[in-house]
């Protein structure tokens, strides 16, 4: 297992840590991700998500979008004054702080277009990059009801977009949200431009109707960045039988989760297991990563130890190419169908 983990190309659909205060160039003991321990998980590219309001009291069943935990992270963590009540801004910090990372440090290239991760793929191996990043949002409720945002976000540099996250938005409904409707006409019109500009959709915490909504009008791959499947852990936060056929149908991937809610399980036989039911039902090119590493959750492991999860694919009796593909090839190919060509 380590010595096939090592000649991996891995993608991991979601990490939540631009969220919080944490240097990205050292090693740290708490939480979960960062460019050390990317390094010795041999991860070579992360999708960064920006998480810009989550509801009191948050739970998996029922949140109104009426209350905001996520100022007082921006407040505790003196972030920039503008970032205290904007949504908007709250993202837009994100992909600053994600900026001076990459300014920092060469070795680390942000990707927004084909080409961009094309050259940085064959740069990493010759050594001269050592990991890939690209933004993504958790809850559009960040474009705060204007269409005009989603180009200011693209301009920022976000190139997927969960549609909602705890709660119903102006786009659409969440799995955990008070009405847990489909898309709204605004929606409607978001999910049609992100497609036409390059910005990836993904329907990770979306409610069923939603999921139904955004299938039925798709033109390009759908993601599911991070989650499980009700055929082997039956909660609402993860995807039905039909669910995964439709994403597929798409030419899209489900980005499997590693924390116990996700896949019933406290150990990475949970998640690969999760990855076995969806090869299984609709073939392996649908299957990939999606751990949610510093989400607020508890994993396993943090990123370095990412190899727990090979073994345990390799323990399911996948193949090494197999294995290949559900750790980082299937994302591979859907960004390059969905990324803007550069």
């Amino acid at each position: 297992a380590r010595a096939l983990h090592a000649r991996l190309t891995i993608v991991d659909l979601h990490e939540d840590t631009l969220l919080w205060k944490r240097d990205m160039a050292r090693s740290a003991t708490r939480g979960h991700v960062d460019l050390p321990r990317l390094e010795a998980g041999n991860v070579a590219l992360s999708v960064f998500s920006s998480v810009t309001k989550t509801p009191r009291g948050q739970n998996y069943e029922r949140n109104s979008d009426r209350t905001d935990n996520i100022w007082i992270v921006a407040l505790a963590q003196l972030q920039p004054p503008r970032t205290w009540f904007s949504l908007l801004e709250r993202s837009l910090w994100h992909a600053e702080k994600l900026r001076r990372v990459a300014a920092a440090d060469p070795a680390v290239r942000i990707i927004r277009t084909r080409a961009d991760l094309d050259r940085a793929l064959a740069d990493r191996a010759t050594g001269k990059v050592r990991h890939l990043a690209l933004l993504s949002i958790e809850g559009m409720h960040d474009m705060e009801g204007r269409f005009e945002n989603l180009d200011v976000l693209m301009r920022a540099g976000f190139r997927m977009g969960g549609l909602v996250h705890f709660f119903d938005n102006e786009l659409a409904g969440s799995m955990h949200g008070e009405h847990k409707g489909g898309l709204t006409p605004f929606g409607r019109r978001v999910v049609a431009a992100m497609e036409d500009k390059g910005m990836i959709v993904d329907v990770a915490h979306a409610s069923h109707a939603t999921v139904a909504d955004v299938l039925a009008i798709a033109r390009k791959p759908v993601v599911f960045s991070h989650g499980g499947v009700k055929g082997t852990c039956d909660t609402n936060r993860n995807l039905t039988d039909n669910e995964i056929r439709g994403i597929a149908r798409t030419g899209g991937v489900i980005g499997i989760g590693l924390w116990d809610v996700a896949s019933c399980s406290k150990d990475p036989a949970g998640a690969a297991k999760a990855m076995r039911y969806v090869r299984d039902l609709v073939g392996i090119q649908a299957v990939a990563l999606g751990s949610d590493f510093d989400g607020a959750v508890a994993e396993p492991f943090d990123v370095s130890g990412l190899v727990a999860l090979t073994q345990a694919l390799l323990d399911q009796g996948f193949t090494p190419d197999e294995v290949r593909a559900a750790m980082g090839g299937n994302a591979l190919r859907v960004l390059r169908a969905d990324l803007p060509p550069g």
